[in-house]
C-alpha cells in the first residue's frame, strides 16, 4: 500500500511562489508515474502536471506551463511542485497522485493552495 501526503499550500498573494511536496511510503517510488492534479470549488479534477520515473520527462498543462515546474527526488520519496508566478485562478486544492508499474492510482488527500489579488 502506498501513501501519499501532501504539504505546502497556504494562502499567497498574485506574483508569489509555493512549492508543494508530496512524500511517499512507496518502496519502488521510483518506478512510479507521478502527477499533480488540482480541483478548484465547483469545478472538476484536472490535469496540472506529471513526470516519469526519468526525471527528464515531465508534461504540464498549458495553464500551468512556464510557471510551474514538477520535479522528483527518488532518494527521499518526494515529488515537488514549484508553483511561480501564482494567479488567483490557481487557486484549488492540490493532489498528488501516483500510479505503479501495474496501473494502480494512489491518491493524496490534498493541500489547499488559495491565491489573492
Amino acid at each position: 500500500q502506498v501513501q501519499l501526503v501532501e504539504s505546502g499550500g497556504g494562502l499567497v498573494q498574485a506574483v508569489d511562489s509555493l512549492r508543494l511536496s508530496c512524500a511517499s511510503s512507496g518502496r519502488t517510488f521510483s518506478r512510479y508515474y507521478m502527477r499533480w492534479f488540482r480541483q478548484a470549488p465547483g469545478k472538476d479534477r484536472e490535469f496540472v502536471a506529471a513526470i516519469r520515473w526519468i526525471p527528464g520527462n515531465t508534461y504540464y498543462a498549458d495553464s500551468v506551463k512556464g510557471r510551474f515546474t514538477i520535479s522528483r527526488d527518488n532518494a527521499n520519496n518526494t515529488v515537488y511542485l514549484q508553483m511561480n508566478s501564482l494567479k488567483p485562478e490557481d487557486t484549488a486544492v492540490y493532489y498528488c497522485n501516483a500510479r505503479s508499474l501495474g496501473g494502480i492510482l494512489y491518491w493524496g488527500k490534498g493541500t489547499l493552495v488559495t491565491v489573492y489579488s
